[in-house]
């Protein structure tokens, strides 16, 4: 099933499951916390079921607006779990090249704060890039919905928007390449129900436009991931409390070459085949 949030043609925050990604069945306002409390039932499945059994009022999704599928719950990322991630950044930096390789076979992972959830944008809006920064990338990402007692209810599509030169003069500074206004987008939904087996079977694919032509495509999968879904997800819940859950983004395996960076009004498609489509253009800021 597909829960999503969204504004109705009434400019209401309403809660709803999507069906053939074509239409969205309403199943309650989406106030006072309403998706976290959903988030943390105990058979999340047969709750969506139940409401999806009942008689719901059903809209085109073209005639409403999806919001970020988030609402208080913070967003962390995971690093270096694709080899092509550890290439990158150990190619981007000579300075701390052998931090990323070290991480990449270490028990521990790299995790690390990406944004508060008012910061996230949507499908359809527009994320960032630092007017600061000279070499821009986009990283599709699987992201895990995690509820406060650490369990993997649902998955969506992410993009942890990076700044790679800023990354690479110095290692202290992943904090500003990574964290920034527009740094971080989700949706268009939350896949629930899907075990970690199925997710790891599912596509990445990137495909970026300029101009009206394609100047970057590529795809990966799940399945290349070093690290399980459900390591990263204990690893991030040691010594830590989330009381409104987290979304984790677990790492990209698909970065353009070194001699591409993304440019203002770039169009950015990301889509993972067992969840649906993450659509942004670019702005600097």
């Amino acid at each position: 099933m597909k829960l999503c949030r969204y504004l109705n043609s009434y400019n209401e925050l309403r809660l709803g499951l999507v069906h053939d990604d074509e239409t969205v069945a309403d199943i309650g306002s989406a106030e006072h916390g309403r998706l976290a409390s959903l988030l943390e039932s105990d058979n999340l499945g047969a709750r969506l079921k139940e409401l999806s059994n009942q008689t719901l009022m059903a809209a085109p999704l073209t005639s409403v607006r999806l919001l970020a599928p988030i609402e208080k719950q913070e967003v962390w990322a995971a690093g270096v779990t694709y080899l092509r991630s550890k290439t990158a950044r150990m190619e981007e930096s000579d300075f701390s090249a052998r931090a990323y390789d070290k991480v990449y076979e270490a028990d521990r992972p790299e995790l690390f704060f990406k944004s508060l959830p008012e910061k996230v944008v949507a499908s359809g809006e527009a994320v960032g890039i630092r007017e600061d920064a000279k070499w821009n990338v986009p990283e599709p990402e699987l992201a895990l919905i995690i509820n406060s007692k650490g369990r993997i209810v649902g998955y969506t599509v992410g993009n942890d928007m990076s700044s790679r030169d800023i990354e690479g003069e110095n290692l202290l500074y992943l904090p500003q390449a990574k964290v920034y206004d527009r740094s971080c987008s989700l949706g268009p939904w939350i896949n629930v129900g899907a075990t970690e087996a199925e997710a790891r079977t599912w596509m990445i694919k990137l495909a970026i436009e300029r101009g009206g032509q394609s100047v970057f495509s590529g795809e990966t999968s799940v399945i290349q991931m070093k690290r399980k879904l459900s390591e990263l997800a204990d690893w991030l819940y040691r010594s830590q409390t989330f009381p409104n859950g987290a979304v984790l983004l677990t790492g990209t395996g698909l970065v353009p070459g070194d001699d591409f960076t993304l440019q203002a009004n770039d169009k950015i498609r990301i889509e993972i085949s067992g969840i649906g489509v993450l659509e942004n253009h670019v702005v600097i800021v």
